[in-house]
């Protein structure tokens, strides 16, 4: 007898529900890693070994192809290129969830999105409010992010416990709040543009939706395209991050083979008699490879992609992110306290103020809508995790702010990290308890 007989008939959006549980466990246990490695830099940058730690990120490497030489630092070929992939993950999640996801209702998306907004003015506007055009004031943007990794892995340690409708929210805005950084790196902190290549680069993305149209599924491919398209805005003035966006977001979300050509095409394999009988240039091989394009295309290149990439960005790079910009030298005790309380107050409190406010202005327009589930306790207490900017805003203080004063920045950064991190489960602790409810 099938045992699937005596199970409910599965749901589409089962296989939507399945692959986002996965994306966030994987979230949950990098939150973890990238811990462990930001202490690991702390110590490393604050021991005698300093020196030694520090000048090793910035050891060149590159190549050298006859008169031209492409060189790098290890610590530029993590933040621009490695990173890159970071941003492509977090694209391809938001291209998921606005096709399949709870983002496919507008006002839902909307929520996340105004919160997102808030969340990035807010803190911006106390920043330079704070400074007065005192030194560093320039650097505004490093306020607006949230670090997905660690609010994810904040929402874990409370597990069950936390009404789903709060994740998807909290998740769906850290990721807009992301997009919203790589375009403000892009635009605010690039170079001056160089428009022949911006053109190229235009070309390249041209190329890759030609291909698309073409039919061309083969993943090198694209990869190679999306690598062209790295080069050019690299050397356009834009921050070259920006292609992981742009690439991420033009992939599909749908798969290719539906569900009953993929079952039609398996059961002409099923349907031969065991034996020795694939080789040569005959029907059964053919249909053999047409079932093994079939099973790799029943899924779509936005979960494919995924499954390949996202436990390499998340154990991989996003650590290394950590290991090459986290570490703050704490001796001889200079730093900028200006700067330090913008950044702290920009994330404790301006975060969660803008978070809470253009949530509620949206709903109250009726722009968006609030969830059921969802209550505005759960909101304000789920927005003071927003204030946890850590990958985000180092790799912007990286590009806003010159060397003297990014141990001031970093200090603001990882102090607002944990008062945010602490005062965030503390309060979704409180609302989830028992005795609350």
């Amino acid at each position: 007898m099938d045992d699937s007989l005596g199970q409910l008939p599965a749901k589409p959006v089962d296989k939507l529900t399945r692959a986002l549980t996965r994306f966030l466990h994987i979230e949950a246990t990098a939150g973890g890693i990238l811990l462990f490695c930001t202490i690991v830099a702390l110590v490393l940058s604050n021991s005698p070994w300093s020196d030694s730690y520090l000048s090793f990120w910035e050891t060149q490497a590159g190549f050298l192809f006859g008169n031209v030489e492409f060189s790098r630092s290890l610590k530029h070929w993590i933040n621009d290129g490695a990173m890159t992939l970071f941003f492509f993950i977090v694209a391809l999640e938001l291209k998921r969830e606005m096709v399949l996801g709870e983002l496919r209702n507008l006002q839902m998306a909307a929520l996340s999105f105004a919160g997102a907004l808030g969340g990035m003015i807010v803190p911006a506007v106390l920043f330079l409010l704070i400074l007065r055009g005192s030194p560093g004031w320039h650097g505004w943007g490093t306020v607006m992010a949230t670090d997905t990794a660690f609010v994810i892995g904040c929402l874990a340690v409370l597990g069950s416990r936390i009404p789903q409708s709060l994740r998807v929210f909290l998740l769906s805005l850290a990721i807009f709040d992301d997009i919203g950084a790589i375009l403000v790196i892009a635009f605010g902190y690039g170079g001056a543009l160089n428009w022949a290549a911006l053109t190229i680069a235009a070309l390249g993305v041209g190329v890759v939706m030609l291909i698309a149209l073409l039919g061309i599924r083969s993943i090198p491919i694209y990869f190679a395209a999306g690598g062209f398209v790295w080069l050019a805005l690299d050397a356009s003035g834009i921050h070259p991050t920006i292609a992981g966006v742009i690439l991420g977001l033009m992939t599909p979300a749908r798969s290719w083979i539906s569900d009953n050509r993929l079952h039609a095409i398996l059961d002409r394999v099923i349907a031969y008699p065991r034996g020795d009988h694939w080789s040569g240039d005959t029907q059964d091989r053919r249909d053999l490879q047409r079932a093994n394009i079939a099973t790799r295309e029943a899924l779509s290149p936005v979960e494919r992609l995924e499954i390949v990439l996202h436990p390499w960005v998340a154990f991989v790079i996003v650590p290394l992110f950590a290991l090459a910009n986290a570490g703050v030298s704490f001796f001889p005790l200079q730093f900028e306290t200006s700067l330090t309380l913008a950044i702290f107050v920009g994330f404790v409190l301006g975060k969660p103020m803008g978070v809470v406010i253009f949530s509620y202005l949206a709903v109250k327009s009726r722009w968006a809508i609030l969830p059921p589930e969802l209550n505005w306790k759960a909101v304000f207490s789920g927005a003071m995790l927003t204030g946890i900017g850590f990958t985000m805003a180092l790799l912007i203080a990286e590009l806003a702010f010159e060397p003297n004063l990014l141990n001031s920045v970093k200090l603001g950064i990882l102090a607002a990290s944990i008062v945010s991190a602490t005062f965030g489960l503390l309060a979704l602790q409180w609302l989830t308890s028992p005795k609350s409810r």
